[in-house]
């Protein structure tokens, strides 16, 4: 489960005026959206919502969680600025009410869930996806930790314990047709807590 001192961080970090991570959606998603028909997707500990308020302007049926009341608030006022609306929950996955096999395509884009729960929270997030349904997946590999040692502006998690290597998420999302699994350094600039050059994992796969 997740404590009261992971809650706390991430409601002191959205509670503020400006967008942690900027209101433009993450690039990658943007690319991967492109390619698919528009359905209802599921975003992952979405924060501040820009990724899931970008998807609804393009059609989908958008679906939100994340434990942080603070990043449901500027979501919601985001997807109003922006004439959309998203159905976003707050709580703990386990918590949360949703059906098997309801979504078409489920948003991970740095969803670092604590290194406890992460492949116990990837198993529960397959269950709700239908056959044939997309993870499009973003975040920092264990790699990383050594560009945020050097420039702690491009953010991520300080135990690499939290970050992501290609076999557990390969064995997290067994059974899981891969389009392309890869990681590869990127320029971040994402609000004030992604900026600067980052080593992440990006895959986009399909249930069977």
């Amino acid at each position: 489960m997740i404590n009261d001192e992971w809650l706390n961080r991430w409601n002191d970090r959205y509670r503020h005026s400006e967008y942690a991570y900027g209101v433009d959606p993450n690039n990658f998603l943007k690319d991967q959206l492109r390619v698919l028909e528009p359905g209802k997707a599921l975003f992952a500990a979405e924060g501040e919502g820009r990724n899931a308020v970008f998807a609804a302007t393009q059609g989908w049926d958008v679906y939100a969680f994340d434990i942080s009341d603070e990043g449901r608030r500027k979501a919601l006022q985001l997807a109003e600025k922006n004439q959309v609306s998203l159905e976003y929950l707050v709580g703990q996955l386990p918590d949360l009410d949703y059906q098997a096999a309801s979504f078409d395509a489920l948003i991970l884009i740095f969803a670092h869930f604590p290194a406890s729960i992460k492949s116990e929270y990837h198993q529960k997030l397959v269950k709700l996806l239908k056959p044939g349904g997309v993870v499009i997946f973003e975040a920092y590999s264990k790699d990383h930790l050594a560009f945020r040692t050097a420039n702690p502006a491009v953010g991520g998690p300080a135990n690499i314990e939290d970050l992501f290597s290609i076999e557990e998420l390969q064995h997290d999302f067994e059974g899981f047709s891969f389009d392309f699994i890869t990681e590869e350094m990127i320029q971040l600039h994402e609000g004030l807590y992604h900026q600067g050059t980052g080593c992440v994992i990006h895959f986009m796969a399909k249930k069977q």
